[in-house]
C-alpha cells in the first residue's frame, strides 16, 4: 500500500530500518541494536509498522549506494514493499552528499519518505527537503576535513618514525615499544633474495628458486616476480627506510613519487650489507634502460667469452661441436678450446693474503646460512602443526573432503620444498666450517683446481669460467686466453699447449698459443666451493 492510500484509508505505513554503524562507534558503545530498538521505538509510536531491517555493520559512509544491503533497500522503495526509511541520523545513512541527495531524489519520486531521527527531518515538506541538502552538505564537509587532518598528520608521524598504515617490509616489525625493528625470521630471506638475484639476474628465477626451497611470503603465498622486484628497490634493507615518499594520482589510481623534499628518511638496522643492496639496485637500473632482461645460463663454457680477431662473437651452433665465427668463418672445437683453459688452471695459484681476506669472510657466510636454517626449521615446525590441526578437523568431520584436498595439497607441497631444503642447507654449513678450517687446505684447494676440473659438474665449470676468464679471443694460428684472476707474478707468455687446430709456430710462444694474464681474486674458488 502506498503513502497516498495510507492516507486516505487510515492504515499502518510500512516503513524500513536503516542501520550503518562504525567500528568506531561501536567502540564508543552505540552498538547495532541499540540503533535498531531506537527506531523500532519511533515507529511504534507513530502506530508504523517495520517491515524490513537494512544492516550495513562496519562499513564506510563515504560511498554506500553500491552496497548490496543498499540496492535491497532502494527496490523495496521502488516496488513499494516500503514506504519510509528510519535512521539514527544522516551520517548514518551516508557521508557523501552526492549520494544522499540521490536518496532523497528516488525517495520523493516513490512517494517515500526519509525520517532521520536526530535531525528531526522529514523529506515530505520544502523545509525538510532544504534542512535534509544543508545537512547533507555539512556531512560531506566533516568527511572532507577528516580527510585533510589525516593526511597533515603524515608528515608529522613519519618524521616520529611512526607507522603510517599497513605492515612493515619483509624482513621487519613493529617490536612491544613500537620500535622498527629487524624481524629475525624474515631477515635471512630478504637477505638470499638479494644474493640470489646476484646470482641469477632474473627476479622470476629468485622466485622459482625460493618456492622450490620452501619458503614463503608472509601470507603463507608462493613468491612472485613483482614482489621480488619491490624487495629488491626497497632501500630499507640497507638500512634507509623512506617515508612520506608517494602519492596517488587520482583515486584508484597508480602512486608516484612525490618531490624528494617532501621525502622523510630514517636510518634503521640493516638486513643486508649495503654493498649488496647497490649491486642489486644497480643491475636493476641497468636493466630499466637498457631493457634488456639477462637470458638464462649458457649451456657451453665459453659462450659470450669467445671472439674472433675480427672482434665478432663465436657461437657453438645447433648440434655442432666448434666454435664457428659468422663473419670470417674461423671455427675451433669445443672440446679444444676447453682443454686450452684447463691448461691453463695449471699455473692458478691464489696469494696468502687473498686467501687470509676470503677467511675472514667465512663467519658471515656461515652464519647466513644457519640464520637460514633456524627459518626454515621454524617453518617445518609451524607446517606441520597445520597439517595435523587439518587431520584432526578431517578425522572429527569438521571439514569436508573437498576443502581438505585443497588446504592440505599446498601444504604436502611445501612440507616437501622444505623437507628437501634442509638437509641441503645443513650439507652447506657443514661443507663450509670443514672447508674453512684450515687456510693451507684452501690453498691446496686453489692449486688443485686443474685436477679437481673434470670432476665439477658443468654450472660449476661454467662458474669458474666466469670468475676467471676475462676474454679468450681466437685466431687462425693462436689463441689467446686472458685471465683476470692470476697473480701478477705470472704476466708471461704461455707456452706450454700446442694449437689444437695444428697452426705454425708463430714468435708469441710454442705453437702460438699466447697467454695475458694479470690480477689476483680468490671469487673462482669461492664460487667453485660455494
Amino acid at each position: 500500500m502506498r503513502r497516498s492510500e495510507e492516507k486516505i484509508s487510515g492504515g499502518a505505513k510500512n516503513i524500513g530500518v536503516w542501520i550503518r554503524v562504525s567500528t568506531e562507534d561501536q567502540s564508543r558503545g552505540e552498538s547495532p541494536e541499540h540503533h535498531e530498538r531506537r527506531a523500532r521505538a519511533y515507529a511504534e509510536s507513530k502506530d508504523w509498522n517495520v517491515r524490513e531491517v537494512y544492516r550495513l555493520e562496519a562499513v564506510s559512509g563515504k560511498s554506500v549506494m553500491g552496497h548490496a544491503e543498499a540496492k535491497r533497500m532502494l527496490a523495496d522503495v521502488r516496488s513499494g514493499h516500503i514506504t519510509g526509511l528510519i535512521f539514527s541520523k544522516l551520517a548514518r545513512l551516508a557521508r557523501n552528499t552526492r549520494e544522499l541527495l540521490d536518496f532523497a531524489d528516488i525517495f520523493r519520486e516513490h512517494d517515500a519518505d526519509l525520517v532521520s531521527l536526530q535531525e528531526s527531518i522529514d523529506t515530505s515538506t520544502p523545509a525538510g527537503r532544504l534542512f535534509y541538502t544543508m545537512i547533507a552538505a555539512m556531512a560531506q564537509w566533516e568527511r572532507e576535513e577528516i580527510a585533510e587532518r589525516v593526511a597533515a598528520s603524515i608528515p608529522i608521524r613519519a618524521k616520529l618514525g611512526k607507522s603510517l598504515g599497513g605492515h612493515p617490509p619483509l624482513g621487519y616489525r613493529w617490536n612491544a615499544q613500537r620500535q622498527f625493528v629487524p624481524n629475525p625470521e624474515e631477515a635471512p630471506i630478504r637477505r638470499l633474495v638479494c644474493e640470489l638475484f646476484l646470482e641469477h639476474r632474473r627476479v622470476k628465477a629468485v622466485a622459482r628458486i625460493l618456492n622450490e626451497r620452501g619458503y614463503r611470503n608472509r601470507k603463507g603465498a608462493p613468491f612472485e616476480g613483482k614482489a621480488i622486484k619491490r624487495l629488491l628497490l626497497d632501500p630499507t634493507a640497507k638500512g634507509i627506510r623512506r617515508l612520506n615518499y608517494t602519492q596517488a594520482t587520482r583515486k584508484g589510481g597508480p602512486w608516484v613519487l612525490k618531490p624528494e623534499k617532501d621525502w622523510v628518511i630514517h636510518h634503521v638496522e640493516p638486513v643486508v650489507p649495503a654493498e649488496l643492496w647497490d649491486q642489486c639496485a644497480a643491475l636493476l637500473e641497468e636493466r630499466r634502460i637498457t631493457r634488456v632482461v639477462p637470458s638464462r645460463t649458457p649451456v657451453h663454457l665459453f659462450t659470450g667469452f669467445a671472439r674472433c680477431t675480427c672482434g665478432q662473437r663465436m657461437y657453438v651452433k645447433w648440434k655442432s661441436p666448434k666454435y664457428v665465427c659468422p663473419k670470417c668463418g674461423i671455427r675451433i672445437r669445443a672440446t679444444d678450446l676447453e682443454e686450452i683453459f684447463r691448461e691453463q688452471l695449471r699455473s692458478f695459484l691464489v696469494s696468502p693474503e687473498d686467501v687470509a681476506a676470503y677467511l675472514g669472510l667465512a663467519d658471515e657466510e656461515i652464519k647466513g646460512r644457519e640464520e637460514r636454517l633456524k627459518v626454515l626449521e621454524s617453518d617445518a615446525f609451524r607446517v606441520d602443526g597445520e597439517i595435523q590441526r587439518l587431520l584432526q578437523l578431517y578425522y572429527a568431520d569438521s571439514i569436508t573432503p573437498e576443502g581438505f584436498k585443497n588446504t592440505y595439497g599446498p601444504l604436502e607441497a611445501r612440507q616437501k620444498a622444505i623437507q628437501s631444503e634442509i638437509p641441503r642447507l645443513r650439507g652447506e654449513v657443514d661443507f663450509l666450517k670443514i672447508q674453512y678450517l684450515s687456510k693451507d687446505e684452501v690453498l691446496a684447494h686453489s692449486q688443485d683446481l686443474h685436477e679437481r676440473w673434470p670432476t665439477l659438474t658443468r654450472e660449476e665449470q661454467r662458474a669458474v669460467v666466469e670468475a676467471l676468464l676475462e676474454n679468450l679471443t681466437v685466431g687462425k694460428e693462436e689463441v689467446e686466453v686472458a685471465l683476470a684472476c692470476l697473480p701478477s707474478a705470472l704476466q708471461r707468455p704461455y707456452r706450454n699447449v700446442p694449437h689444437p687446430t695444428g697452426c705454425a709456430p708463430t714468435p708469441g710462444g710454442i705453437n702460438g698459443c699466447t697467454t695475458d694474464v694479470t690480477g689476483t681474486t680468490w671469487g673462482a674458488i669461492k664460487r667453485l666451493y660455494k
